[in-house]
């Protein structure tokens, strides 16, 4: 499993999933910090990634093209830390590891997670 972190996380989210045996690779290392978000989603998909991201447009994007892949984890919460949204990430892929390879959009809030199978009807 793979995962590129979007630039509205921390390079230090890579570390995290590193030390945890997950692939990962901020997009300031592959890609223009200004591109869109359309650029950053065809990276992942050509290069089989997970997108962990911030932004609420990822869904709106797998929405509105119906793509089957990349899958995306977004984060809708005001406190994106390590500290604070690591472990629920850690246990997102963990357990939803199949559907992740399959295509799917995680959603985390506060104190939940959803899962949608890719592609959003």
């Amino acid at each position: 499993m793979k995962v590129l972190i979007d630039m509205n996380l921390s390079p230090d989210w890579t570390d995290l999933l590193n030390e945890n045996n997950v692939q990962s690779i901020h997009w300031k290392d592959v890609g223009s910090p200004n591109a869109a978000d359309e650029v950053l989603m065809a990276w992942a998909k050509e290069n089989r990634y997970i997108v962990f991201t911030h932004d609420l447009d990822f869904g709106a994007i797998l929405r509105f093209t119906q793509a089957e892949s990349p899958s995306v984890i977004q984060v809708r919460t005001q406190d994106v830390s390590i500290s604070h949204l690591g472990d629920m990430l850690l246990s997102a892929l963990k357990n939803y590891q199949k559907i992740l390879e399959q295509g799917a959009l995680i959603i985390i809030d506060e104190d939940k997670l959803r899962t949608r199978i890719l592609p959003l009807k």
